[in-house]
């Protein structure tokens, strides 16, 4: 007689993210508990493209179709554990493509709209204005377009690219603009969107 349990797909799924919040979250200082509930309630896996579901909570970037990656995990943890989203939020998210981002955050704020990066990185006379912008990547500098959408006071978490290296950074609204305090150095994927333009130097 065969003894052998198979596993539910779902129960898989969710020993995966207990695995995540275990090994990967809470060892590198991500302990929010609000903030590891909803890293336990969403599933990585519908996030990514169907070949890639097997290695969802790997803990490294993931290749998505539509030439965009999503991040390892501890970047959401630490994002969202440094954002503190609060119940009377707007936010808005600046997504790379998988939609996890969004999926994290809406269960713990008021509203949550989605932008591309390439929506976010050009002009815009949309006057919606967010008291926080969460940002799926890393980028070289927060342009006019994104500073004109945060709210007086709002505050904006994403990554930092700068010499070839990536980190957590926090910033928001002033007078001139939203400076970036950068954090903890981590493997973030860069949005190209957010290159600052060449200059030319004589």
């Amino acid at each position: 007689m065969n003894t052998d349990i198979i596993q539910p797909e779902h129960d898989r799924s969710h020993a995966a993210r207990r695995s995540m919040i275990d090994c990967q979250l809470r060892t590198s200082g991500v302990n929010d508990e609000r903030v590891l509930g909803r890293m336990l309630s969403v599933r990585r896996e519908d996030h990514v493209p169907v070949s890639a579901r097997g290695t969802a909570y790997i803990d490294r970037a993931i290749a998505l179709e539509s030439g965009g990656k999503l991040a390892a995990p501890l970047f959401y943890g630490l994002l969202l554990e440094e954002a503190q989203p609060k119940s009377d939020d707007s936010v808005l998210v600046v997504d790379a493509g998988s939609g996890y981002l969004p999926a994290l955050v809406k269960a713990m704020v008021a509203s949550v709209d989605v932008i591309s990066p390439d929506e976010a990185a050009s002009k815009s006379r949309k006057r919606k204005n967010y008291s926080l912008i969460l940002v799926d990547g890393a980028i070289e500098y927060v342009p006019d377009s994104l500073v004109k959408r945060m709210a007086d006071g709002g505050r904006i978490v994403t990554g930092l690219a700068a010499n070839g290296v990536t980190r957590l950074a926090t910033g928001r609204q002033s007078a001139n603009g939203a400076a970036l305090l950068p954090l903890a150095e981590i493997g973030i994927p860069r949005l190209t969107s957010f290159d600052k333009p060449e200059s030319w130097s004589f």
